[in-house]
């Protein structure tokens, strides 16, 4: 029950499907709400699908580039602690925002299905991470890495519920209500990722 627990709020923290609902309102304001649903359904499949191959294939490529687990534990939670500094203080993230051009070529696009929705607001850098994290920390075990995978489908199922429902949850929230959910999960990921670096550097020198 700790693990679910400790990989639900992981997940959800660091995918912020409240967040990604608002900006995906805010950027299908042109499309009917059959359009809308279709590509709330596409891009959280898609997503699913990149974290699923980076659950699999994300230990070997650690592998073949010679970075051990705790090594990536600490850069890893270096990253989310940067993310979480963003979300406290409502701050714009690299990680999942986009640069002026890429919004630009999102919005002329009829399509955002792929890109921006599913990559990066859903399946982005710290998702990524986090899930090559998560299956590290089960340690070949199975049981532990399907009960992963169950929790990320769980997640992903919330995520495609909000994006349903995003323009009722947008007028609902607004932006401060927005900021304010933000805020509150971004202090949860900060300690999250302050326990990784520990973790890794504990791991690291055998302590």
């Amino acid at each position: 029950m700790k693990t679910f627990l400790y990989d639900f709020v992981t997940f959800f923290v660091v995918i912020d499907p409240v967040g990604t609902a608002v900006v995906f309102a805010s950027m299908t304001t042109q499309a009917n709400e059959t359009q809308r649903r279709q590509m709330a359904r596409h891009a959280t499949g898609i997503a699913g699908l990149i974290l699923l191959a980076f659950a699999f294939l994300g230990g070997t490529l650690l592998a073949a580039l010679g970075i051990s687990l705790p090594a990536f534990r600490v850069a890893g939670g270096l990253m989310l602690f940067l993310l979480a500094v963003d979300m406290v203080f409502a701050r714009p993230s690299a990680q999942k925002n986009l640069t002026a051009a890429e919004d630009q070529e999102a919005m002329q696009r009829g399509d955002i299905t792929v890109f921006p929705i599913a990559f990066p607001l859903i399946a982005g850098p710290g998702a990524m991470t986090s899930v090559i994290l998560l299956v590290g920390r089960a340690e070949g075990q199975p049981w532990s890495i399907f009960g992963m995978i169950a929790v990320l489908a769980l997640v992903l199922l919330v995520t495609l519920g909000l994006l349903l429902v995003a323009g009722r949850l947008l007028r609902l929230l607004g932006l401060t209500g927005s900021n304010v959910v933000g805020r509150v999960l971004g202090i949860i990921l900060a300690a999250l990722a302050v326990q990784l670096v520990i973790d890794g550097l504990l791991q690291s020198f055998h302590l």
